[in-house]
């Protein structure tokens, strides 16, 4: 697989996974939210990666969100399915559900507390790779999983000869290191990053890159457009876009990923709940974000970004199985 083995390219979100306040999978939100993502017009979805709270599913509930997932975009964009996990036969399992369930490709950070080697990386990914024909994507998520691929010398390169690597998520925080793995492997498979912003901008028109995907489509309106007018080879555009972007994202989100009011899941689905979006509310160990003066600082940076609050947005609360724990 390599670049022109996959259309993978533009503004992808990572989509939430909603929870009712019971802290059960809630189905019919999850449809709904991919209607959302599908009338904003994203060009892919990610579901069951780090926003989708992966590791507070279990793994039939991973499939069945892979699986309504799948068919709620019928097709009307890729959907590409998060199956992340502590050893590649639990990934590689997953991965043959979401190839059975009709997604277009999987994704899979390296396994979580392991600390892997690189070497142990490369076999990692060899190992849950090879397990399907479905298009991979590598996830770099030094926040999640202590390791960053980005700065591991000829990590990318590595892992982009294998055989189903057709994409890179480039999430580290040292922006640098993201840049070098553009010049470093986007001749050969889509590179996502952080490119919505001039850097960026800069770096698209100079080195290449295809897409982003962020955590949950807040800024869709803005990042939609903005991929849309880079195709067309429509800098201005793009610049004006990607200011825009700029207004929500990095008011909300810090250069590390770390959220600015809360755990980002948490800040994410609060704002999402302002807006009346079908987010739901997070699981344990998450708690909710109910702080007021929180709530009324998103609020703020929401409408001055030209949204509308819901005429009763929902205030979230803890579910069930954490007002237990507590």
């Amino acid at each position: 697989m390599d670049r022109p083995g996959v259309k993978w390219s533009g503004y992808w979100p990572a989509a939430p996974t909603p929870f009712t306040s019971e802290g059960a999978l809630d189905e019919a939100a999850l449809r709904a939210l991919v209607e959302l993502y599908l009338g904003e017009g994203v060009h892919g979805i990610l579901l069951n990666g780090s926003t989708g709270e992966w590791f507070s599913q279990t793994p039939p509930e991973r499939r069945r969100v892979a699986e309504i997932g799948v068919a709620a975009a019928a097709g009307r964009c890729p959907v590409v399915i998060g199956v992340s996990a502590f050893t590649a036969k639990e990934a590689a399992e997953l991965a043959i559900h979401a190839q059975r369930a009709g997604a277009d490709g999987v994704l899979a950070t390296p396994p979580p507390y392991v600390h892997p080697t690189a070497d142990e990386i490369v076999e990692f990914y060899r190992a849950v790779t090879a397990a399907t024909d479905l298009p991979f994507m590598v996830y770099n998520w030094p926040r999640g999983v202590v390791v960053d691929l980005a700065r591991l010398p000829g990590m990318m390169e590595r892992l982009a000869a294998l055989p189903q690597v057709a994409a890179i998520k480039d999430s580290t925080g040292d922006w640098s290191a993201m840049a070098s793995t553009v010049e470093a492997v986007a001749g050969q498979v889509r590179v996502f990053g952080s490119f919505i912003h001039r850097r960026g901008l800069a770096l698209l028109r100079g080195l290449g890159g295809d897409g982003a995907i962020d955590g949950g489509g807040l800024g869709a309106r803005f990042a939609v457009p903005f991929f849309n007018a880079v195709a067309a080879g429509d800098w201005p555009a793009a610049a004006t876009w990607a200011d825009r972007y700029q207004q929500v994202s990095g008011q909300l989100v810090n250069p590390d990923y770390a959220g600015r009011f809360a755990s980002p899941i948490s800040q994410l689905k609060a704002a999402m709940a302002l807006l009346g979006q079908p987010g739901g509310t997070v699981r344990p160990p998450l708690l909710p974000l109910t702080d007021p003066q929180a709530l009324a600082a998103i609020s703020v940076i929401l409408q001055a970004a030209g949204f509308s609050l819901a005429a009763t947005p929902r205030v979230l609360q803890p579910t069930s199985s954490s007002l237990e724990e507590a």
